[in-house]
C-alpha cells in the first residue's frame, strides 16, 4: 500500500492550492494521510473526490466545520501496520518515549504541528513520522510532504520529498 502523508498545507493562507507535484502524487497513492492544519474545508472534499482514501485529523488552525467532521486522533491498519495520526506531540525533547506511552498499540505514529520533517523510532519500536508542510516551510529550506509503502507488517520505506520554495 502506497502512502501520501502531509500535514500543515494552511490552504488559502499560505497557498491558494496544493503544489502541483503534490497532487501527482495524490493520483498514484493508495491511502492520503493529513495530519491536521487544513484550514479550508475544500482541501478535505477535493481530497476525497481524488484520492481512494483519505484519513485525516483536525489541527489547532482549523474552524468549526473541519472541527465537526474531522477527529483529534485517527487509527486505521494499512499493510499489516497499526497506524496512528495526531496534530500535536509536543516538545521534540522526549517525543519517542511520550508518545510510546500515548499510543502503546500503534506502529506508526504521523503528526504534524511543527511544519518540521521528523522521522525517528522509539524503543518501543514505535515509528514517528511528521511530513512538515507542502505549502508553509517556515525555517526550513523547502517545503516537503512524506511517500511511504506499508506491506507485509512492514513500512518498507519513506522518502521526503522536497519542493523548492
Amino acid at each position: 500500500m502506497r502512502l501520501l502523508i502531509m500535514s500543515d498545507t494552511h490552504l488559502p493562507v499560505r497557498a491558494k492550492d496544493l503544489p502541483a507535484r503534490l497532487w501527482e502524487a495524490v493520483a498514484a497513492c493508495d491511502l492520503v494521510v493529513h495530519a491536521g492544519d487544513w484550514m479550508d474545508p475544500g482541501l478535505l472534499d477535493a481530497l476525497l473526490e481524488r484520492a481512494p482514501r483519505v484519513v485525516g485529523v483536525r489541527g489547532n488552525n482549523d474552524g468549526p466545520e473541519l472541527r465537526e467532521r474531522l477527529p483529534e486522533v485517527a487509527r486505521f491498519e494499512a499493510g499489516g501496520l497499526r497506524f496512528a495520526v495526531t496534530h500535536e506531540t509536543g516538545a521534540a525533547q522526549g517525543r519517542e518515549h511520550r508518545m510510546a506511552t500515548r499510543f502503546p498499540d500503534t506502529d506508526v505514529l504521523i503528526f504534524g504541528h511543527s511544519h518540521i520533517p521528523w522521522d525517528s523510532v522509539a524503543p518501543t519500536g514505535l515509528r514517528l513520522l511528521n511530513p512538515g508542510s507542502p505549502t508553509d516551510r517556515r525555517r526550513q529550506p523547502t517545503h516537503t510532504w512524506m511517500t511511504a509503502s506499508a506491506a507485509d507488517g512492514e513500512l518498507r520505506w519513506v522518502d521526503l520529498h522536497h519542493l523548492e520554495p
